[in-house]
């Protein structure tokens, strides 16, 4: 999955929402991306996106791009 400005998101990526919810990529699917505490075997049945976890909202799939989800830094990013 792309975001908005047409990069493609990735585990780590911290996001924010229009409603100023933010999240981060737990899974990226399309890449084959998962977080140790989100496994292959238990997500990529959802076959695209992305899973985003949020305090506000717990977790969140996007299957394709979102005007409403923007990059705010990727990890390791300051």
């Amino acid at each position: 999955m792309k975001y908005i400005d047409g990069q493609v998101a990735h585990i780590g990526d911290v996001v924010e929402y229009s409603d100023g919810a933010t999240g981060v990529v737990v899974c990226s699917i399309d890449e084959d991306e998962y977080q140790a505490s989100f496994t292959k075997e238990n997500w990529s049945y959802l076959k695209n996106g992305i899973m985003v976890e949020t305090e506000s909202y717990g977790l969140i799939h996007s299957k394709e791009e979102d005007k409403d989800l923007k990059l705010l830094r990727r990890f390791g990013d300051s």
